[in-house]
């Protein structure tokens, strides 16, 4: 893979794990991603259960895409967030998938949403 690849790789993990903290309000960030460290997610996230494969590429095949996705889930759903230049976010989930998919997304924004309206003891404290 080129370094320009590579770049754009990057960029589209950083941009994606920008989106779903804007979208669903949950923690996300690229993941660490070091020579040869293939055992590391694209992106670190807060949703139970999924693992993500990004995809920031005008041309994607979009079957190997979900193949490595299926690869590197193990045990977890996997799903493949995929997006060309001046183009939305997109996700392709296997329909059987679905469910589950959409059971982790409620827990993950419901969880957020209750870490939110926690306040500190401090502030409770001083109520």
């Amino acid at each position: 893979m080129g370094s320009l690849s590579r770049s754009k790789g990057k960029r589209g993990e950083l941009e994606l794990s920008h989106e779903l903290e804007r979208v669903l309000g949950i923690e996300a960030r690229r993941g660490q991603q070091f020579s040869g460290g293939d055992d590391s997610p694209d992106i670190v996230h807060s949703i139970p259960d999924v693992h993500i494969e990004c995809k920031r590429v005008e041309m994607l095949r979009m079957t190997s895409a979900l193949d490595q996705a299926v690869e590197d889930a193990g045990d977890k759903v996997p799903v493949v967030m995929h997006r060309k230049n001046n183009q939305p976010w997109l996700v392709t989930v296997r329909l059987d998938d679905v469910p589950r998919f959409a059971a982790s997304i409620v827990s993950a924004v419901n969880m957020s949403v209750k870490t939110e309206n926690r306040k500190p003891e401090s502030e409770e404290s001083d109520a």
